[in-house]
């Protein structure tokens, strides 16, 4: 099977959930998609993590050692500070 973008996967994921949901499938047909949604989910959780090591990489310090931050959204008064 070829390599699965993290887009994709994610699509395919949240339409299993939606049928399943929905609950139209047969007892086999939940079965069957409850299965790929959990590959999708791995495959997912494996390409977040990836991503994240790649973040954490890109990560130095002033003196260009590594240091490692968490990754979050910038507060109010920093995305101010920035278009000031």
């Amino acid at each position: 099977m070829s390599e699965i973008k993290f887009e994709e996967a994610l699509k395919k994921l949240e339409k299993i959930v939606f049928d399943m949901e929905n609950g139209s499938l047969s007892l086999e047909d939940s079965l069957k998609r409850y299965e790929e949604g959990v590959r999708l989910a791995k495959e997912c959780t494996k390409k977040l993590e990836a991503a994240q090591k790649k973040v954490e990489l890109l990560m130095k310090d002033s003196q260009g050692k590594f240091k490692l931050k968490n990754f979050e959204e910038p507060q109010d008064e920093e995305i101010k500070g920035e278009d000031s």
